[in-house]
């Protein structure tokens, strides 16, 4: 068997970090050959920041992390992963690099701060050069400049500040320090003064990372070349795009990469839409970390296979909800935590305040270099005059803030919105209008709406504010929702996922059946996950919490008591901290207490990040310290008692549909036994690969692993691109706690064609126990006979489901 560089049948995901470098990622190929996967996909393996343990803050596009091993190491990884039949998938980071301490680890950045905007590599950053007098605003100071003054000091031709060492602008070594920093093309300023006065575009709201404008073909070059000598030399396989929706451009710089991996592959101009592409993506198999939205749609024109798949996870842990007892739930968690609406109590407001909040704080800078583009915009043209900034910067806050996706896809001189994206702009804006309670004066939200279409002109104005908008969209989205709302609204945890909607997170069978079928017609190759480094919490960790919805009752009962006996600063903190706890399963101070206090700031009530709450803090961890951490075991049998039964069938039926529902699906690091982590830092430890677990959760969850991955390998055909998805429907009294479906080649299986795979799932199975089990319900199976590769039993025609599922809640049967 040899490695295909065309669709992975399934990736194993590796969090390459010093403590596990290429060496160790070598030595474990042998295993994860055998578990059946067909490539290793590697977090971002380009030099980065000194002690990273996530590698995407890249400061050198031309070399391999030497932390890891280098290129050498990389090359020796490949080889080995070869020579077992597995390729390599990488992940690259082409929307930022990092501003680092020393900045001379950044040699493109360094040169741009010795140089200014001449130097050739002031093209590579996002930098408004129009403010700050020409200056970049580095926000690295511990406290305003005067107090911070004796702390800098001129040291071998730099400017230190502790870890920080900056370039000084050719012939003014010599000047007092006054004048010598006056006379830089930097301005050195309190780290408080990024939110408002920032200069340069970041990740997210992340200061230590800065934009990379690869929409210039020279930057694009420049930071790929490594990247394509070794797709060329066979070393990569495959691509992992992140973060995507912060590039000004993402269709235009997914075509480009296309092109440029064909060019080094040999594969020809390429140039087409992904139906054009071989495997769905492109000459080689690429997918991009594209946050959709319930409704929303990954681009059609765009050239890659698909998502990484976040948009399977919100599906697949849709199905283990019950949407009556959620409903119960959140009834509890109003009741027990009394959130105002804004403030955890409702999803839609909890969501609107936390993007005004980020809107007008976090984002501020921003906002203001939109503002200050579009006042441009209007003053150019004697149509557009006599709207005011303060009106224009309510304009752009006001439509930001209603925007129910990371972006719009709209530009300048190149494809029409479209109409989607347009209607949405347009409902956006027209309820932007609210805001303004002069008529007339409403009128700017119309020039903003057209700005941000595209269709005001096509200047460099009105393609960077096209542009612009759209990425701090994206950055809003991302820390309104993810890093604020999620944390406030709380009913259940596992709602609260990337890509997740926790107002409405409940998935029925048929939308279940009718997404995976859209999925198999039009992105047949695209990628699924269940866990990845970015999750708020494992798949294991949320299919426990999941069990809540349908014990509602019990858990109230259950936190009510836990708290009289440990009280908690805050109802809120009390639940989520128990829930935190229960997905845990444990109370591990270690683990427990960072993703609590993490927590906390996320949500910003009564402390931030920023802001920090010291004395709250303390007594966040004393709580946790008396509370869940100090839970004896007799509390913790009796959580297992009410939720380990139905948490097992939730795990194992969340990893049975992600391995044989349409497209590729990705494995993060030890997810192959039961595997519960928290947010990062806890789901970033280095990987304890291997074991062999001959019984118990572990042992069930690696048999189905190895049994389905080897399945997919062994037969391609029945679950990659040109395969069919047949949902199966069972009968009877319990017949909305199966979910099944057929997986086959070319026809639908169901007229008698050897071959094809039956997955059969087990959804709320204490609901299920609670109305008297299975029963008389059956699954009706396309004729042929058909064995469990689980357990080994046989079944056609009809099978009663009380016999097939009576050793496990899941089955997957081939037809002899």
């Amino acid at each position: 068997m040899t490695a295909d560089p065309g669709t992975p049948t399934a990736t194993y995901r590796l969090q390459l970090q010093p403590a596990f470098p290429f060496a160790a990622a070598e030595r474990a190929v042998p295993y994860l050959a055998s578990l059946g996967v067909s490539h290793l996909h590697l977090s971002p393996v380009l030099e980065a920041v000194p002690g990273s343990t996530h590698g995407y803050d890249v400061v050198d596009h031309s070399a391999v992390r030497a932390e890891l091993g280098g290129e050498e190491g990389l090359r020796a990884l490949a080889r080995t992963a070869w020579a077992h039949g597995l390729g390599l998938i990488v992940d690259i980071v082409p929307n930022h690099m990092a501003a680092p301490a020393p900045e001379r680890l950044n040699a493109p950045l360094w040169e741009v701060l010795r140089e200014g905007p001449e130097s050739p590599y002031a093209r590579w950053f996002d930098i408004d050069w129009r403010a700050h007098g020409g200056k970049v605003l580095l926000p690295v100071l511990g406290g305003p400049l005067g107090q911070e003054w004796d702390r800098l000091r001129i040291e071998d031709g730099t400017l230190r500040y502790y870890d920080h060492a900056f370039p000084l602008r050719p012939g003014t070594e010599g000047l007092p320090l006054a004048g010598l920093l006056d006379a830089q093309w930097y301005r050195l300023g309190w780290w408080r003064l990024a939110r408002t006065e920032l200069n340069y575009r970041r990740f997210f709201t992340i200061s230590e990372l800065i934009a990379v404008r690869v929409e210039d073909p020279e930057v694009f070059d420049a930071t790929h070349a490594t990247l394509l000598e070794l797709v060329r030399d066979g070393v990569v396989d495959g691509l992992r795009i992140d973060h995507p929706d912060g590039l000004a451009d993402p269709e235009g710089y997914l075509r480009r990469l296309d092109r440029a991996v064909r060019a080094a592959t040999g594969d020809g101009e390429g140039g087409g839409g992904r139906r054009a592409a071989p495997d769905g993506g492109g000459a080689r198999w690429t997918v991009v970390e594209k946050i959709l939205a319930r409704d929303e749609r990954l681009p059609a024109t765009w050239p890659v296979a698909g998502t990484t798949g976040y948009d399977a996870l919100h599906h697949i842990d849709g199905l283990f909800l019950d949407p009556d007892g959620l409903e119960k739930l959140t009834a509890l968690y109003r009741a027990f935590a009394a959130p105002p609406a804004d403030l955890g109590g409702d999803w839609a407001a909890t969501v609107r305040r936390a993007a005004h909040e980020v809107v007008t704080h976090e984002l501020a800078a921003e906002v203001e270099r939109l503002t200050r583009t579009a006042s441009r915009i209007c003053a150019a043209d004697p149509r557009l005059r006599d709207h005011a900034p303060w009106a224009l910067r309510t304009a752009i806050r006001e439509l930001l803030v209603r925007l129910p996706v990371y972006r719009p896809y709209a530009s300048v001189g190149g494809p029409p919105a479209t109409d989607a994206d347009a209607v949405m702009l347009r409902s956006a804006a027209a309820d932007a209008r609210e805001a303004f309670t002069v008529a007339q004066e409403a009128q700017v939200v119309r020039v903003v709406r057209d700005a941000a279409l595209g269709g005001l002109g096509d200047g460099p104005d009105h393609r960077d504010f096209c542009a612009r908008l759209a990425q701090t969209a994206a950055a809003l989205r991302a820390k309104s929702v993810e890093d604020t709302a999620f944390y406030r609204y709380a009913p259940l945890l596992s709602a609260a996922e990337v890509g997740g909607d926790p107002g409405r997170p409940a998935v029925a069978p048929e939308e279940f059946h009718a997404f995976a079928a859209r999925r198999s017609r039009d992105w047949p190759a695209t990628g699924t996950v269940l866990s990845t480094h970015d999750t708020k919490r494992s798949a294991d960790a949320r299919a426990r919490l999941a069990a809540l919805t349908e014990c509602p009752d019990w858990w109230g009962r259950t936190v009510e008591e836990l708290t009289r006996s440990a009280p908690a600063p805050d109802p809120h903190l009390a639940w989520t901290a128990w829930q935190t706890a229960l997905a845990l399963g444990q109370g591990d101070a270690e683990r427990l207490v960072p993703a609590v206090l993490k927590a906390v700031r996320e949500a910003g009530l009564r402390t931030t990040w920023t802001e920090q709450n010291a004395a709250y803090e303390a007594e966040v961890t004393a709580f946790l310290e008396a509370g869940p951490c100090a839970a004896g075991p007799s509390v913790w049998a009796a959580i297992g008692a009410e939720l380990d039964g139905p948490a097992r069938a939730n795990a194992l039926g969340a990893a049975l549909l992600q391995l044989t529902m349409p497209g590729v699906p990705d494995l993060y690091m030890g997810t192959e036994h039961v595997y519960t982590a928290l947010v990062d830092p806890d789901n970033r430890r280095p990987p304890e690969l291997g074991g062999e677990p001959t019984d118990g959760p572990s042992a069930e969850k690696l048999l189905l692993t190895r049994a389905a991955l080897n399945l997919r390998r062994e037969r391609p055909g029945w679950f990659g691109p040109g395969s069919t998805y047949t949902p199966l429907l069972a009968s009877g009294t319990s017949a909305e706690h199966c979910v099944a479906f057929l997986r086959t080649e070319g026809t639908d299986g169901t007229d008698g064609t050897p071959g094809g795979a039956v997955t059969v799932v087990t959804r709320l199975s204490r609901r299920l126990g609670e109305a008297g089990g299975w029963g008389s319900t059956r699954l009706p199976l396309p004729p042929g006979r058909w064995r469990d590769l689980l357990t080994g039993r046989t079944a056609e025609g009809s099978a009663v489901l009380d016999e097939l599922l009576s050793r496990l809640p899941v089955a997957l049967l081939v037809r002899n």
